[in-house]
């Protein structure tokens, strides 16, 4: 996969990923049909960032983490306490191959998401994917004090991001079809950015690399 970066007028920088297999098929659908799904670490904003894209592109918001508290009742650091990571897995595969069958959605992923093959394959198939990325020592300082984040439980949950990192980045990588690095840029000017570069990424404008 090649990717090409560049500055924009915000300052922060957009990555065109190109993948392997260009996926025209997304050229075909109607703006309204077409889905896309946020992917990133913890921290990088997928849920605030998501709900702007999905407001200025009429689309749906959803977010799997919350879907998946909403349908058992219980947080998702109890079903790791009932259930073990394992079982959070299972639960989340399940949710993301039922909501990337619909269309017209903006979907937000948890952060381990990409771990599965299963849904790196439905992710990159039914939708644009868009990989929020940013450094695990800036995501931490967003999420120090969050204690809905059962995959930080450790002495050191700074290096334990910075490890998920390690693990991670390439995942994301792999399947996105654009890679935004975060920063200090308000919501919504990051929200019409990711609306332009997508346009560009379906309809093979700016988005095309050499």
């Amino acid at each position: 996969m090649r990717e090409d970066k560049k500055p924009d007028s915000s300052g922060f920088f957009i990555e065109h990923a190109t993948p392997s297999c260009p996926r025209k098929m997304h050229a075909t659908m109607s703006d309204l049909q077409r889905n896309y799904f946020l992917i990133g670490l913890m921290g990088a904003g997928k849920t605030t960032v998501g709900r702007a894209l999905a407001q200025l592109t009429g689309k749906r918001f959803v977010d799997s983490d919350h879907e998946i508290e909403a349908r058992t009742g219980v947080k998702i650091p109890v079903i790791f306490d009932l259930e073990g990571e394992q079982g959070f897995r299972d639960r989340e595969q399940a949710m993301i191959d039922e909501l990337t069958r619909e269309s017209g959605v903006v979907l937000a992923t948890g952060g381990g998401a990409v771990l599965r093959p299963e849904n790196r394959a439905h992710l990159a198939s039914r939708g644009m994917v868009v990989y929020l990325h940013g450094q695990p020592e800036d995501l931490y300082k967003r999420i120090a004090h969050d204690r809905n984040r059962p995959i930080l439980r450790s002495d050191d949950p700074l290096v334990r991001m910075q490890t998920l990192y390690g693990i991670r980045d390439a995942l994301y990588r792999e399947v996105a079809d654009v890679i935004v690095n975060t920063g200090r840029q308000s919501v919504r000017n990051l929200a019409l950015e990711l609306q332009a570069k997508l346009h560009d990424a379906v309809y093979g404008n700016a988005a095309q690399v050499s």
